[in-house]
């Protein structure tokens, strides 16, 4: 049995039935438990839901772990490599996307989108306090710093260099290309815009302080949102330190109502789909489909991670 954990679109539905064939992927909510599935589970795909160690073991058949994506961090790994199960990722399906992603929520904080959006539909568009122009921007001019320098800040970088920015990196090693390395301490004082895009390990974990960040910098997180530490990261908001922030990714999600940044004017948010389009489910579906019948058949799998 092959199990989407997830709550799908219809269009995710029908892409699924498109690539698969139809009711041959069973689908599990995303809220619902896994265990109904667990004594006969050969495959799962799985995008967000935390994949634990209990449900591994409970599931004696299962034989991959197929992440939607890239980041296997809500995956018990140990776990899976006890049990022989196998775990693959998808580097690069999402790549385009986040990428397009990023760029809009750096727009949106520079040209304050969602403050002139709200004071429009009031009817309030020509009469807002004037001064409040004083504190949208542009791209162009602007030092952009792009910390981890994977398949989605390769295709935002020339972008952001065609619009007119100083393009600047931080990545575990220094790459050929016409963008400059920067340690990430010289990357953070430096940059008007800070962009994650790095995966979360024990070392990324609360990496960025934002009190690192020049003065009136913007941060864009379309990566994991425990690579922030976040109560100093309301505080750098709060108190001015930053001018705005772009989120797609939260330490706790969905969002509990409650969180201050959820009272945040200065903080453009959205619910984690920076990678979820209909071309990049196409793409990671047909990764996926390829991988099951790569299991099938005994070959070797793509993009193994464990």
């Amino acid at each position: 049995m092959i199990v989407l954990h997830a709550r799908p679109s219809p269009g995710f539905r029908a892409a699924v039935d498109a690539i698969f064939g139809a009711g041959v992927v069973t689908h599990v909510d995303e809220a619902a438990p896994l265990d109904a599935v667990a004594g006969e589970i050969t495959a799962l795909l799985h995008v967000l839901t935390p994949v634990t160690a209990d449900f591994i073991a409970s599931a004696p058949g299962l034989k991959l772990i197929q992440k939607l994506g890239v980041g296997v961090n809500t995956i018990a790994l140990d776990a899976a490599r006890e049990h022989g199960v196998a775990v693959c990722n998808m580097p690069g399906t999402n790549s385009q996307a986040v990428a397009e992603m990023a760029l809009s929520l750096m727009m949106a904080v520079l040209r304050r989108t969602c403050f002139f959006d709200a004071r429009t539909r009031a009817g309030e568009g020509w009469t807002a306090d004037p001064s409040e122009l004083d504190s949208v921007g542009e791209v162009g001019g602007r030092t952009v710093g792009l910390v981890g320098f994977g398949n989605s800040a390769q295709l935002l970088a020339p972008v952001l260099a065609a619009l007119g920015a100083r393009v600047v990196y931080t990545a575990r090693s220094e790459r050929d290309g016409p963008y400059e390395f920067l340690q990430l301490g010289q990357l953070l004082a430096e940059s008007d815009i800070v962009s994650l895009h790095m995966p979360l390990t024990e070392e990324t974990r609360a990496s960025i302080d934002p009190f690192a960040m020049k003065q009136g910098a913007i941060l864009v997180n379309t990566a994991r949102g425990e690579l922030v530490d976040e109560e100093r990261l309301v505080a750098a908001l709060t108190a001015g330190h930053l001018r705005g922030a772009g989120l797609d990714v939260f330490a706790e999600e969905p969002l509990p109502r409650g969180n201050p940044m959820l009272g945040l004017p200065n903080a453009v948010l959205a619910p984690h789909i920076a990678w979820l389009t209909p071309e990049t489910l196409v793409r990671s579906l047909t990764v996926a489909h390829e991988n099951c019948r790569r299991l099938g058949a005994g070959e070797a799998l793509l993009h193994q991670v464990v």
